[in-house]
C-alpha cells in the first residue's frame, strides 16, 4: 500500500508513528499478557486519547473489548469498547474461509467496496453483540457485522479507533483496498 511499517515494541516508535496495527494471532489470554509485557495496552490507550490512529486485526481487534472469554478463562481486554468476546455460537468452528460483511453506508474502512466483496476469516471467537451507546462528544461507532452460526462484529469504527475481525491481510484485492482506506486517513 506504500506505507513504510516498522515492526516495534519500542515505546516511542509505537507512540509516534502515524497509525499503530494491532495484530493479533492465538488466544486472548496470550496476546493480553504479551501485550501488557511491553506495556502495549497503555501505548494503545494514549494513543487513543491524543486522537491518533489504531488499528486492531483478529485477536488484535479483540483485545481492544473489556473483556475475552476462552476455554473458561476470563481475562480483561484493554477496554477500548465494552463488551466480551466469547466462543462462535455455529454448527463449525473455527470460522475459515471468504465471508460477506454488511458495513454502514457511512463506514471509512469500507469506502468504495461493494457490498458482495468477500473477507478471510480465521477465528473462534467473536464479539457477538455491540454494548456501546456512547455519551456525547463521543462519536456513534459504526459497526460491520458478519454471519457464521449467528452475528459477530466483523469491524468497527469508532473515532481513530478501528478494528477488524477478518484479515485484511489475506483478503486479496478487498484486504488491500480496506488497508489503503485507512492509510488515506492518517
Amino acid at each position: 500500500m506504500g506505507a513504510d511499517v516498522e515492526v516495534t515494541a519500542d515505546h516511542r516508535p509505537a507512540l509516534d508513528c502515524d497509525g499503530l496495527v494491532v495484530p493479533g494471532v492465538g488466544a486472548f489470554a496470550a496476546c493480553m499478557s504479551g501485550l501488557r509485557g511491553v506495556a502495549g495496552d497503555r501505548i494503545i490507550g494514549q494513543r487513543l486519547a491524543g486522537g491518533r490512529p489504531v488499528l486492531g486485526v483478529c485477536v488484535g481487534m479483540q483485545i481492544l473489548f473489556e473483556l475475552g472469554i476462552e476455554h473458561g478463562v476470563r481475562t480483561e481486554g484493554c477496554g477500548e469498547w465494552p463488551g466480551t468476546v466469547e466462543r462462535l455460537d455455529a454448527e463449525i468452528v473455527p470460522h475459515m474461509g471468504w465471508n460477506t460483511v454488511r458495513a454502514p453506508a457511512d463506514s471509512v474502512l469500507f469506502d468504495g467496496l461493494d457490498a458482495s466483496t468477500r473477507y478471510y476469516f480465521v477465528h473462534s471467537y467473536a464479539a457477538r453483540r455491540w454494548e456501546l451507546e456512547p455519551e456525547p462528544p463521543m462519536p456513534v461507532p459504526k459497526v460491520t457485522w458478519a454471519t457464521h452460526g449467528g452475528d459477530f462484529v466483523a469491524a468497527a469504527e469508532n473515532g481513530p479507533l478501528s478494528a477488524t475481525q477478518f484479515h485484511p491481510e489475506k483478503s486479496g484485492d478487498a484486504g488491500a483496498h480496506l488497508l489503503t482506506n485507512w492509510l488515506k486517513n492518517l
